[in-house]
């Protein structure tokens, strides 16, 4: 404590800096329970996307397997082939309570019949519906990345947020309280030395005025 000075203006200031604490700390709280609200809601669409994603895997590999075991080999790898592209998404952000997140543009991939490629005629319904499976895949998967990503990130504002609420919760705050608490008996102390230096100046104030009127009457 030999940093703090104990004066009035001091003790005025740490007070000040106790109250700023104090409410950076509530506020801190309330957006990480916010926050808290902002995951749970997206946990529960991603919750909810893995296991429609599960079973939409499921469901096309079982196309697929049963594509290979009657379709013409030739064939399922020709179309394969006819069908392969790049994927391309548009990727832009926004903000829940001032935590940055992307949002990907809601293309889909699925097709049609006529739009991926390959010839209709020398095709069997079972090769249409394993590419159907797998575009719904692809569409889950995108849209899994995207929640995904937003639930990393909120999850880790809200752990600096926590580390922030410790930090001025049991290291600031009860510091600048500290410190506070030692001006102020300080203070008092110097105060109390005061008053007992007062009143001893007074006793001898009153004694020398005592023996000067004893002194004055007995010279009469």
């Amino acid at each position: 404590m030999e940093q703090v000075k104990p004066t009035r203006m001091e003790l005025m200031h740490k007070k000040s800096q106790i109250k700023l604490a104090e409410q950076g700390r509530d506020l801190l709280r309330e957006k990480m329970d916010a926050l808290i609200q902002e995951f749970f809601k997206i946990l529960t669409t991603v919750s909810n996307t893995r296991d429609e994603l599960e079973l939409v895997s499921k469901e096309a590999d079982l196309a697929l397997m049963i594509a290979q075991a009657v379709d013409d080999p030739v064939t399922l790898k020709s179309t394969s082939f006819a069908t392969r592209r790049s994927i391309t998404v548009d990727i832009t952000g926004k903000n829940i309570m001032g935590v940055p997140v992307p949002v990907i543009e809601k293309k889909r991939i699925s097709k049609s019949t006529l739009e991926r490629g390959y010839g209709i005629i020398s095709t069997s319904g079972r090769i249409d519906e394993t590419a159907e499976r797998f575009e719904a895949e692809l569409d889950l998967l995108i849209q899994l990345a995207e929640t995904e990503t937003a639930m990393r990130r909120l999850g880790t504002e809200i752990q600096m947020n926590r580390r922030r609420v410790n930090a001025l919760e049991q290291i600031l705050i009860p510091e600048l309280k500290s410190q506070a608490k030692y001006i102020k008996n300080a203070i008092e102390e110097r105060e109390r030395e005061d008053l007992f230096r007062l009143k001893k100046v007074k006793s001898i104030l009153e004694r020398k005025k005592k023996k000067a009127k004893e002194k004055k009457e007995a010279g009469k």
